[in-house]
């Protein structure tokens, strides 16, 4: 889908939800008795356009590069969740008796409201794209790995478009083996093919720079109204998805996405750091600090708090900040903790068991040097050995650290004895930082606080 298609698609959306919300909140206001025209609800109003506006905007429910309909249909859900609990914060700190049945009737039924609107689009989007009429006929130039690697994936429905392979174009010298679709002709017959069967679509595996007629055949195809898509083939010297972007007209090849290279994602990772820090500290650390730090120095002589050097964002070190859980040793700097390990006070088992250890981590997070949700940062020396046993292990560092992370709620947490253990943890935090998003953020905690809850066999 074209950028224009796709920015007409995602107001279409915004200005529908902001209608229906409004258009609801007038006329529960409207219909219920109970519930006076007044300024308070005026107010509400006003309250709740802003705040679906920012959720919206932190979780991306317009703004996507694609209609990928599962991937809208979670961001809106997600940004439905953090409506509401804005809501709610604004009543509690506004503190007007607003009727209950005004604000629920009026959340539910935008809730519900967005739920069918995406049901809809989804099913109509899928039923459209399973239908003969808007299915695609194509041919493709070229009989080699890459062509036969496209033609399965069209010719298996494993595309989200509907495609119905013709079967391919290559010089008779070439083909050395048979296939489940046909050699059709020669390159020279692709034209005329296309006409003669009303073929829609010509990939072509053959770059212009092997073969100097395929600009030609591209031309041609074009003046017919065929469309001529040219598919590259980066593997002769990078095995693995690349990701393009162009700048002006000019293409340029990256080894993967980053989300949180675009501004407004680490615009709204910072502004959800800040705020999520800020309460945990005021609300939480601001009474459990003075509490742990007596058991701490009942349990053990030293410091509360145990500060380590540990690489952070670009592998710049920086000064983590844990509840101190082992007795003072030599080796803290050096030595992992192992399970059993006789360096914990009685204290530090059960700090180390709940996750609470980890809690003044929340003080780094605010003053910027790591994030809420990240890959786990490892001390120093750690850092070096590592990057001596896997060459992909560096890469995790080109995001901020993070309190927990995906590779942690995966069971990738603690002890490091074997190379296998390493390179789930590592595998994880790449894949965290190509696929990250607000919602996955937001999955994360839940499923930490659920784990921690439910206790982990690998916290010790």
């Amino acid at each position: 889908m074209n950028s224009r298609a796709s920015n007409l698609y995602r107001f279409s959306f915004a200005l529908f939800d902001i209608i229906s919300l409004n258009v609801i909140c007038f006329l529960l206001l409207m219909v219920l008795e109970s519930v006076p025209v007044s300024k308070p609800y005026i107010l509400f109003l006003l309250v709740a356009n802003i705040a679906w506006i920012s959720c919206a905007y932190v979780s991306a429910v317009y703004i996507g590069k694609s209609r990928r309909q599962d991937g809208f249909f979670k961001r809106s859900i997600m940004a439905l969740l953090a409506f509401s609990t804005l809501l709610l914060l604004f009543i509690v700190a506004y503190n007007y008796s607003y009727s209950r049945l005004y604000v629920f009737s009026c959340m539910g039924s935008f809730g519900i409201v967005l739920v069918v609107s995406r049901t809809i689009a989804m099913g109509t989007s899928h039923y459209l794209q399973k239908q003969k009429p808007f299915s695609k006929k194509i041919v493709v130039v070229g009989y080699n790995e890459l062509s036969k690697r496209l033609v399965d994936i069209y010719g298996e429905g494993q595309s989200r478009r509907k495609f119905e392979v013709e079967g391919y174009f290559e010089s008779a010298e070439n083909v050395k083996e048979l296939s489940k679709y046909p050699i059709l002709g020669d390159l020279d017959e692709v034209i005329s093919y296309s006409l003669e069967n009303k073929v829609q679509e010509i990939y072509s595996t053959i770059s212009p720079e092997k073969n100097e007629h395929i600009y030609q055949m591209a031309q041609e195809a074009e003046r017919n109204f065929i469309r001529f898509k040219l598919v590259p083939d980066f593997s002769s010297f990078v095995n693995r998805k690349v990701y393009i972007d162009f700048e002006r007209d000019i293409p340029i090849l990256s080894m993967r996405p980053e989300p949180l290279e675009e501004y407004d994602g680490r615009f709204k990772k910072r502004v959800f750091d800040v705020l999520f820090s800020a309460f945990v500290i005021v609300a939480i650390l601001s009474w459990l600090v003075p509490i742990i730090a007596v058991f701490i120095k009942l349990s053990s002589k030293g410091p509360v708090f145990f500060k380590q050097l540990r690489s952070g964002k670009n592998n710049q070190p920086f000064w983590c900040i844990k509840f101190r859980t082992l007795r003072m040793n030599d080796e803290a700097n050096s030595k992992q903790v192992t399970r059993n390990d006789n360096r914990i006070t009685r204290v530090g088992k059960f700090l180390r068991k709940s996750n609470l250890d980890e809690m003044p981590q929340f003080l780094n997070v605010f003053m910027g040097d790591m994030s809420i949700v990240g890959p786990r940062p490892h001390m120093l020396k750690h850092t070096e050995e590592y990057s001596q046993i896997l060459n992909e292990y560096m890469i995790r560092h080109f995001v901020k650290p993070g309190v927990t992370g995906w590779a942690q709620i995966n069971g990738y947490r603690g002890e490091i004895t074997e190379k296998r253990q390493l390179r789930g943890r590592i595998e994880h935090d790449i894949w965290y930082m190509e696929n990250w998003s607000m919602w996955m953020d937001l999955k994360i905690i839940l499923l930490t606080v659920y784990k921690t809850v439910k206790g982990d066999e690998k916290a010790f």
